[in-house]
C-alpha cells in the first residue's frame, strides 16, 4: 500500500490484486485495474446487496415523483407560484432516479458480471489522454456527474425560492399576489435550471486537468481534479451554504413572525375583548393564513432533511481538498444524498393534506371530486 499512487478523489485501496498497482489504471506488473473493496461492495454477497439497494432507492424516487407530479398536474389548486417550484423540485429529483441512479446500477452489474471493469471505471477514461496515444472516446460520466450536481443545485435554489415565496406570503400578505405571481415564479425556476446546470460545468471550464470517472468508492459518477486543481471544486459546497445560510435566514423570520402571532392569539383568547382584541381584530387581514403558516412548517422541514442529507458530502469534499480520502465514508455521503430525493414526496404525504386527497383521488376509479368541493 505503500506503493500505491492515489490521486484526489479516487478513493483508498482496498483488496488490490497487486500491492504496486496504481488507481489509475496502470500497473507496473501489466495487471488490468481491479475494482475496489469496500465495506459496502466487498465480496460477491455485500455487492448484490448494494445493487438491490439502488435499483429500490430508483423505483422509490421514479414512482414517488411521478405520484407527486401527476398530483399537482391534475389538481387545479395546486397551479400556483408554490406548486410550480414543487413541480420543478419533483422534476429535479426524477432525473436522479431516471439517469444517476440506473447507470451506477448498470456500471455495478457489469463489475459484477465482468472480468474488466467498463471504460469509465476511475482511471480507464483519463489513461489514453496520459499515455498521448490512442482516441479518448466520450465517457457517460461526462454527462451523469454534471446532471447529478446540477440536480442538487436545483434542488436547493428550488427550495431556497419556496423559502422565500413562503416569507413574503407570511410577512407581506397584502402583497403577496403582486410580488409572487406566476410569470415571475417560472422565470425564476428557468434562471434557476441554467444556472445550476452552468454552476455544474465551471469545474470543466476552469480546470484543464479535472475529468469525471466512475469512482469506485462512492460508485457513483464523480469529478477528479488534480491536487494543484482541487481546490475548484470548493465552489460546489460554497453555493449550497450559500444558499442554505439564506434559506435558513428566511425561515427564521417566517417562524419568528408566526410565533409573534401565536402569541398574540394566546392572549387573546385569555384576555377576552377589549381594547387590544378590537385594535387586533380591526388588523386580522395582515395575518398570514392557516395554509401559509403550515406551508412555511412543510419547507422547513424541506429545508432540513436537504441540510442533513447534504452536509455529509460538504464534509466529505472539504475532507479531499486538504488531503484526507475517505473511501467507505463517501459512498454514504453520496448515497445519503441521493436517498433525499425520494423524501419530498414523504414529506408532502404527512403535512400536506391537499397532497394526500390528491393521491386518494388519483387512485380511485371515479377521479372527480365530491360536489362539495366543486362548489
Amino acid at each position: 500500500m505503500a506503493n500505491a499512487s492515489v490521486p484526489w478523489g479516487t478513493g483508498v485501496l482496498m483488496g488490490l490484486a497487486d500491492p504496486n498497482q496504481t488507481v489509475d489504471g496502470s500497473a507496473r506488473g501489466g495487471l488490468p485495474l481491479v475494482p475496489l473493496c469496500t465495506m459496502c461492495c466487498c465480496g460477491l454477497l455485500n455487492h448484490a446487496l448494494t445493487v438491490v439497494f439502488m435499483v429500490t432507492l430508483a423505483f422509490a424516487i421514479v414512482i414517488g415523483n411521478v405520484v407527486t407530479l401527476t398530483v399537482f398536474m391534475q389538481t387545479r389548486q395546486s397551479r400556483t407560484p408554490q406548486g410550480y417550484l414543487k413541480v420543478s423540485l419533483a422534476i429535479a429529483d426524477m432525473i436522479v432516479g431516471v439517469l444517476v441512479v440506473p447507470f451506477s446500477v448498470y456500471t455495478e452489474i457489469s463489475l459484477m458480471v465482468t472480468s474488466a471493469p467498463p471504460v469509465w471505471f476511475e482511471g480507464g477514461a483519463a489513461a489514453p489522454a496520459r499515455g498521448g496515444s490512442g482516441s479518448t472516446s466520450w465517457q457517460p460520466c461526462m454527462l451523469i456527474g454534471p446532471v447529478f450536481a446540477s440536480c442538487t443545485f436545483v434542488s436547493i435554489s428550488t427550495i431556497f425560492l419556496m423559502t422565500v415565496e413562503r416569507s413574503v406570503a407570511i410577512l407581506r400578505p397584502l402583497h403577496k399576489d403582486t410580488l409572487v405571481t406566476r410569470r415571475r415564479t417560472l422565470l425564476l425556476i428557468l434562471i434557476s435550471w441554467v444556472g445550476s446546470f452552468l454552476l455544474a460545468s465551471a469545474p470543466l471550464v476552469l480546470s484543464a486537468n479535472l475529468t469525471l470517472e466512475y469512482n469506485g468508492c462512492s460508485r457513483m459518477c464523480n469529478y477528479v481534479p488534480q491536487p494543484a486543481n482541487a481546490n475548484v471544486m470548493l465552489l460546489f459546497p460554497a453555493f449550497d451554504f450559500t444558499l442554505l445560510g439564506g434559506t435558513l435566514a428566511a425561515n427564521a423570520l417566517s417562524f419568528t413572525c408566526i410565533r409573534r402571532y401565536a402569541h398574540k392569539r394566546k392572549r387573546l383568547s385569555e384576555g377576552g375583548q377589549g381594547p387590544e382584541a378590537a385594535a387586533s381584530g380591526g388588523s386580522s387581514l395582515h395575518r398570514p393564513s392557516f395554509s401559509d403558516i403550515k406551508a412555511a412548517k412543510t419547507i422547513g422541514i424541506l429545508t432540513f432533511a436537504f441540510t442533513a442529507s447534504f452536509s455529509p458530502i460538504a464534509v466529505f469534499v472539504l475532507g479531499n481538498v486538504v488531503g484526507h480520502v475517505w473511501c467507505d465514508f463517501s459512498f454514504f455521503a453520496f448515497w445519503i444524498l441521493t436517498g433525499n430525493s425520494c423524501c419530498n414526496v414523504i414529506i408532502y404525504s404527512m403535512r400536506d393534506h391537499r397532497f394526500r386527497k390528491g393521491v386518494t383521488l388519483l387512485f380511485q376509479k371515479d377521479r372527480s371530486p365530491p360536489h362539495s368541493e366543486k362548489s
